[in-house]
């Protein structure tokens, strides 16, 4: 039986951002402040399959691809990476790629990473906050500039990138090659009302992810049989023994989150393994609670 306090640390990226406030109060002008990785506070204790964090992008990132879990363990891997997104913030022409506009062959691919054509390949699409996109392992992806997201990803570091916008780094071509899917992707999911309090964004064989909203002055049960992550993305509340605001997150397994929410309510993102869960968020009776 498991809940903790997730611990917050930022990693510097060459497209990330000055000020990421209110999701960090971290930041110089020196080391931008590109992702926000979520870790379990108890270190030594098994790592987790999933991996929560926020993107900040001040410039677009690279077109990349990520391997599914029989390519990474082929390679050496513990496991893949499919991953979803949900916009946080948005400038007006904010956008994301997914896919291509047709169908290549790996030789045709293989020649637009060498000349750089693959930037005028990919598919790009605005987005807006409350959208949500959810990438499978083998998509061909990029992240523009201007946006805040929350991912959640199969817990692996595996990026294969097929251009960088001439920031020097290394390209992963004959690994992009063989893990891509060189063709067009389905870019936005539609989310599905559960309940007045749930609604679900993103469910595959890897993880559950979905939004709550919950009203002021309210109690609630989150059940977390598996592997749980819950991260505030407005109000306020308390989740067990921690006073909880917009950027804080909750690991939980085995065990289950009881939440009171302040005066304005609170609206999370929920991720979770095992599979959808019905009976993951209760209300609770306030008196009994007291």
């Amino acid at each position: 039986m498991t809940i903790e306090h997730a611990h917050a640390h930022s990693l510097p990226k060459p497209w990330g951002v000055v000020d990421a406030r209110p999701w960090s109060n971290v930041g110089n002008v020196a080391n931008t402040i590109g992702e926000i990785w979520y870790e379990r506070s108890d270190s030594t204790d098994v790592p987790p399959s999933l991996l929560l964090k926020l993107l900040f992008t001040n410039q677009p990132l690279s077109i990349q691809v990520h391997p599914d879990d029989t390519y990474a363990q082929s390679i050496g891997l513990p496991n893949g990476k499919t991953e979803a997104w949900y916009v946080l913030s948005a400038t007006p022409d904010a956008k994301v790629a997914l896919g291509l506009k047709q169908r290549f062959t790996p030789a045709q691919l293989r020649h637009a990473i060498d000349d750089g054509s693959i930037s005028d390949l990919v598919v790009w699409q605005a987005v807006h906050p409350g959208d949500t996109i959810s990438v499978a392992a083998g998509t061909i992806h990029a992240i523009g500039a201007g946006l805040v997201i929350a991912e959640i990803q199969q817990r692996s570091d595996a990026t294969f990138r097929l251009f960088d916008h001439g920031r020097g780094r290394d390209l992963h071509i004959e690994n992009a090659l063989a893990v891509a899917n060189a063709g067009p992707a389905d870019f936005r999911f539609s989310p599905t009302r559960l309940t007045d309090t749930r609604t679900l964004l993103v469910s595959n064989a890897h993880f559950t992810f979905e939004r709550i909203d919950l009203a002021p002055n309210s109690a609630w049960c989150l059940e977390a049989k598996h592997e749980t992550w819950l991260l505030l993305i407005s109000g306020s509340g308390r989740a067990g023994s921690f006073d909880l605001t917009t950027r804080d997150a909750v690991f939980a397994q085995s065990d289950h989150i009881n939440i009171r929410t302040g005066g304005i309510g609170l609206a999370g993102l929920v991720a979770y393994t095992g599979g959808l869960n019905p009976q993951l968020l209760e209300c609770v009776d306030m008196e009994k609670t007291q």
